[in-house]
């Protein structure tokens, strides 16, 4: 079966956008053609993949955005310390940290009695 590209890419860009979607291969699914015929008619670097890629990104951070906000407002514990580990320094991290391991610590003895 022939497609148009042009009606593909802008089917694409809908249901990505109507559907809140964060994959390629999801939009894919929402298509008339197989992965095989969408990725001949946008290769790997081609702009149309890009500007769908960059529709699948902006989900992403909108919907990171929106979690973030909602552990923000919410009392829950779990979710605010969740959040403080996501935005905190690594000083914060390191007094936040139960185990923290010094990463630029080089000289840790290897022999070591068990």
């Amino acid at each position: 079966m022939a497609y148009d590209r042009l009606e593909i890419f802008e089917q694409a860009k809908s249901v990505t956008e109507e559907n809140n979607l964060f994959f390629v291969d999801d939009i894919i699914a929402y298509l008339p053609c197989s992965k095989s015929s969408f990725y001949e008619f946008f290769p790997d670097g081609s702009d149309e993949l890009d500007e769908l890629k960059a529709i699948l990104e902006k989900n992403r951070v909108s919907l990171k955005v929106s979690m973030r906000k909602k552990w923000q407002d919410n009392p829950a514990p779990a979710l605010q310390m969740a959040l403080m580990k996501l935005i905190a320094s690594p000083e914060e991290l390191k007094k936040l940290s139960m185990q923290f391991i010094e990463s630029e610590n080089t000289n840790v003895n290897k022999n070591f009695d068990i």
